[in-house]
């Protein structure tokens, strides 16, 4: 690719400003049947007077450049339109094309289809944002995460499909970059065939990562060629950010992690997040990317979106500036015997960590940072608080990739040794950076900003808890709540722990789902509620008194590998009054 001309290029991002006109017709000189959109229709980030457009069009094999036009309507006839704008799908870009359309209209539903030659894409259906100084008197949206085209089924798309929202929040893990590694060896529907990868690389203990651009965007085809995402993208627009697995599993800046030697992979990084762009509805009005330049860093995607005075969406992207994870894992990896670079000590520097360990190395890196080791970076943290700070929405909604509610087992008294130790679950989260996390909440405290509630996604669990300053009960302060979804298909993080634990004397921990989530809720009292065994995705309602989520629980798959008929298992609500740090909690609802 000539990453000049991808910048150059007009085409790459088209905004285009509202004005009412008749609706043209197709190109009568070109056969039906000549172009295609396989992957259907997207739309996403909605302000109140914008919303950005999205497609894949595919035509003849020899040409690399397709006309296409985006008509938008207020109508599904199109008799009319508010935006009729001339794009050009090429193969630079993959064959995509996004535009921005302004000057819309707030809070109002909007049609659009694209058209190729006579070819006609299915018709989407979006929705402005409340206009910014009004004051709208509910707001629904649901979040969505982790949707592992090889592990499970699909259908709690197809539940979510079928509610009634104004949008929807991707949190991550949209694709997953290895294909039959370890972690996923567990059965999917039929319709999702092995994904071969054009210039995949081994994972270390088996599978194929992604490594080029077009093994992350054979991901993305893939993935999209999915009819029940399809129709989801088509049904609402989309406000996305990533995690880990758009570029690599547990990665922090440019570095994976398959092994201890948590190598440097700049223009892999690179890649990954060229293919991103490619395929995310976003708006490049706040989502700055520049492909010449040649660092890792050459995109931003945090920023935030308002919904009238009922509520302030913040995203942040907790990946591509966080600071190596707090323990080093060739430390680990020597103190236990193993390889330092080969081997893989996640267990031990990522998972289950024992705490005095971890606060020990928080330490190491403050020195040598300068500053406790962040998830955010310093750029993004002081963005964070501004934005919070400066918001007068009556709810504060935070965008949120991994979970900010503490995860601790005691076993000092109760486990031999050496496994009679506090231990930290999941390190990889916020509990892994303790004295960031005690910054920001302390924040909030002190700058007494009310109303914060995080969404999640990332653990493969549905937990609801209340998040302090510190976060021992007895002395800290509650300033938050963080409500965590299950993933829509990857493996539980139970199943997670069960297999790392079996044949240790922790194995017991994990004996069954009911068991751990005990220990889980016994060990961490702030939890209101937990299920680490579980997908689904979650559903918000918000008003100005209430904040209530309704987490969907789907049924896995059947025994002999197809996917239930009937889906849901059970639904979940928990509401949280204005003014509140304690949830409520109604199970199956």
């Amino acid at each position: 690719m000539d990453r000049r001309q991808f910048i150059r290029s007009a085409m790459y991002f088209t905004v285009a400003s509202a004005s009412l006109s008749a609706c043209g017709g197709g190109d009568p000189a070109i056969p039906v049947g000549t172009y295609a959109f396989p992957l259907g229709v997207a739309s996403g980030d909605p302000k109140d007077v914008s919303v950005v457009f999205w497609t894949r069009c595919v035509g003849p094999m020899t040409q690399l450049s397709i006309p296409v036009r985006l008509d938008v309507s207020t109508s599904s006839s199109f008799e009319t339109t508010v935006a009729s704008i001339a794009l050009s799908a090429t193969n630079l870009y993959d064959f995509t094309v996004r535009a921005k359309v302004t000057n819309l209209t707030p809070d109002t539903r909007y049609y659009y289809r694209f058209v190729s030659g006579q070819d006609i894409s299915s018709i989407g259906q979006t929705k402005t944002a409340p206009a910014a100084t009004s004051s709208p008197a509910q707001l629904k949206f649901a979040w969505l995460t982790c949707q592992d085209w090889s592990v499970n089924h699909w259908s709690a798309m197809e539940l979510l499909a079928a509610e009634d929202i104004d949008f929807m929040v991707h949190l991550g893990d949209y694709i997953y970059e290895t294909v039959g590694a370890s972690f996923q060896s567990g059965q999917a529907e039929p319709a999702h065939t092995r994904i071969t990868l054009p210039n995949g690389m081994p994972v270390p203990g088996g599978g194929t990562y992604a490594n080029s651009v077009d093994d992350y965007r054979t991901l993305y085809r893939t993935y999209r060629s999915d009819a029940r995402l399809q129709e989801l993208h088509r049904k609402f627009p989309m406000i996305a950010i990533w995690d880990d697995h758009e570029f690599s599993d547990d990665c922090w800046k440019d570095h994976q992690t398959y092994s201890n030697e948590n190598k440097q992979e700049t223009s892999r990084r690179r890649s990954a997040t060229q293919a991103w762009v490619e395929y995310m509805p976003i708006d490049f009005g706040d989502v700055s990317f520049d492909l010449n330049n040649a660092s890792y860093e050459n995109i931003r995607i945090y920023r935030d979106f308002k919904f009238g005075s009922l509520m302030h969406l913040v995203m942040t992207d907790e990946r591509l500036y966080r600071d190596d994870h707090t323990v080093d894992e060739p430390a680990v990896a020597q103190a236990l015997g193993h390889h330092p670079v080969t081997g893989n000590d996640s267990i031990g520097a990522r998972y289950f960590v024992p705490q005095p360990i971890l606060q020990q190395f928080e330490g190491l890196d403050t020195f040598v940072l300068q500053r406790p080791p962040s998830i955010l970076g310093p750029t993004q943290t002081q963005w964070w608080k501004d934005t919070l700070k400066s918001s007068s929405a009556a709810w504060k909604v935070w965008g949120n990739e991994v979970t900010l509610n503490r995860m601790w087992v005691d076993l000092r008294a109760a486990a031999p040794a050496p496994y009679n130790q506090l231990y930290i679950v999941n390190a990889d989260a916020w509990d892994g950076y303790p004295a960031h996390r005690a910054e920001l909440m302390t924040y909030l405290k002190t700058q007494s900003i009310k109303n914060v509630v995080a969404i999640t996604g990332d653990l493969h669990a549905f937990q609801c808890g209340t998040i302090r300053d510190n976060p021992d009960p007895a002395i800290g302060t509650a300033v938050a709540v963080d409500f965590v979804t299950a993933g829509i298909s990857s493996s539980s993080f139970y199943n997670y722990l069960k297999a790392g634990a079996g044949g240790t004397p922790l194995e017991p921990l994990v004996a069954t789902p009911a068991t751990f989530d005990a220990v889980i809720r016994g060990h961490n009292p702030d939890f209101a509620y937990v299920d680490h065994d579980a997908q689904g995705y979650a559903v918000a309602t918000v008003t100005a008194s209430s904040f209530t989520v309704m987490f969907n629980k789907v049924k896995p798959l059947n025994t002999d590998g197809s996917k239930p008929a009937q889906a849901l298992l059970k639904r979940t609500r928990i509401s949280l009054a204005s003014g509140s740090t304690a949830p409520q909690v109604t199970d199956n609802v």
